[in-house]
C-alpha cells in the first residue's frame, strides 16, 4: 500500500521538478535579461529584480511563505502540500539558475535586435513548464493560492482572479518598464497559455463520430469489426417522424476519419452524422493514463 502511494506521489512530483526547472530556466535565460515581465506573484519578483536588484529565488520564497500560511487554513493540507513543494522547486531552480549564471556557466540570451525570437523562446518554455506542472495536478503557488481562497470565500472563479491579478501585475511595470516591452509580454503570456493548454489537454487530436441512424446495430458490427474500434449505442426518436432511431457514438484517429464515414454511407445513405474535433481521449485504444 506505501509502495503505491510512493509510486503516485513521485509520479506527481518528478515531473513537477521538472516543469520547475524549464519554468526557471525561461525566466533566467529569456526574460529578464530582456526585461520582459510575467504575471502573478513571479512577475512581482521579477519587477523587484529589476527595481531593487532582489533575487527571484528568495523572493518568491519570501511572498509565498505568508500565502502558505493563508491557504493552509481555507484550502486544506492536500492541496497545499503540493503546491508548497512546486513553489520550493521553484525557488531552488531558480536560485541554481541564478548560481550558474553568477558563475558564467550559463549565459542569458541578451538582445538589443530580435526582440521577437527572446520573446519567442520565452514563451515556450515558460508555457512548457508550466503545463507540465499543472497537467500533474500541481501549481507554483503564488496567485493560484489567492484565487483559490477567493473562490472559497467568495465565489469568483479563479480563471477571472487569474486574469485580474495578471492585469494589475502587469499594469503596474507600466511604470518602470518600456511600453514596447510590455507588448512583448503580452505575446509571451499569449504563447505560453496556448503551450499549457496544448500540454493539459494532449496532443493526440481525434475525431467523434455521432451517427442518427435506422440501422444502428448493424453499422456498430461493421465499424467493430471493420475498423476495430469500440461503439455506444443510444436509443433515439426522430421528433418530426416519431420513428425509432438509433444514435451511434464512436471516436476515432483522424487518419481512420474518411474510412468511417464511407462505412456509415454504404449501411446507411440517409444517416445524419456529425463529426467533432476530441483533444484528448482516454481509454483503449488511444491514451491509458493512471
Amino acid at each position: 500500500m506505501r509502495s503505491n502511494s510512493l509510486v503516485n506521489m513521485l509520479r506527481t512530483v518528478i515531473p513537477l521538478l521538472v516543469g520547475t526547472a524549464i519554468y526557471a530556466f525561461g525566466l533566467h535565460m529569456f526574460v529578464i535579461p530582456n526585461q520582459f515581465m510575467e504575471g502573478g506573484v513571479t512577475g512581482i519578483t521579477i519587477l523587484l529584480n529589476y527595481m531593487f536588484g532582489l533575487p527571484p529565488s528568495i523572493m518568491t520564497l519570501v511572498i509565498n511563505i505568508p500565502l502558505f500560511i493563508i491557504g493552509w487554513r481555507f484550502i486544506g493540507r492536500s492541496a497545499m502540500l503540493y503546491t508548497i513543494t512546486g513553489t520550493v522547486s521553484l525557488s531552488f531552480f531558480l536560485w541554481i539558475m541564478e548560481l550558474l549564471i553568477a558563475r558564467g556557466i550559463v549565459l542569458p540570451f541578451h538582445t538589443e535586435q530580435d526582440y521577437f525570437l527572446a520573446t519567442l523562446y520565452a514563451g515556450v518554455t515558460l508555457g512548457a513548464g508550466l503545463g507540465i506542472v499543472f497537467r500533474f495536478g500541481a501549481t507554483t503557488g503564488g496567485s493560484d493560492i489567492i484565487a483559490r481562497i477567493f473562490n472559497k470565500l467568495r465565489g469568483w472563479p479563479m480563471g477571472r482572479t487569474l486574469l485580474w491579478i495578471d492585469a494589475i501585475v502587469i499594469g503596474a511595470s507600466f511604470f518602470y518598464i518600456e511600453r514596447e516591452k510590455i507588448l512583448y509580454t503580452l505575446v509571451i503570456v499569449f504563447i505560453a497559455t496556448r503551450l499549457i493548454d496544448f500540454i493539459q489537454e494532449g496532443a493526440y487530436a481525434a475525431r467523434a463520430f455521432t451517427v442518427i441512424t435506422t440501422e444502428g446495430t448493424k453499422m456498430a458490427d461493421l465499424i467493430t469489426s471493420e475498423i476495430d474500434r469500440g461503439v455506444t449505442l443510444f436509443p433515439a426518436k426522430g421528433a418530426f417522424s416519431k420513428e425509432p432511431k438509433e444514435v451511434v457514438y464512436c471516436v476515432v484517429a483522424r487518419q481512420e476519419v474518411r474510412r468511417l464515414k464511407m462505412l456509415v454511407r454504404s449501411v446507411d445513405p440517409k444517416a445524419f452524422m456529425i463529426i467533432s474535433e476530441v483533444q484528448d481521449v482516454l481509454g483503449e485504444g488511444f491514451r491509458n493514463e493512471e
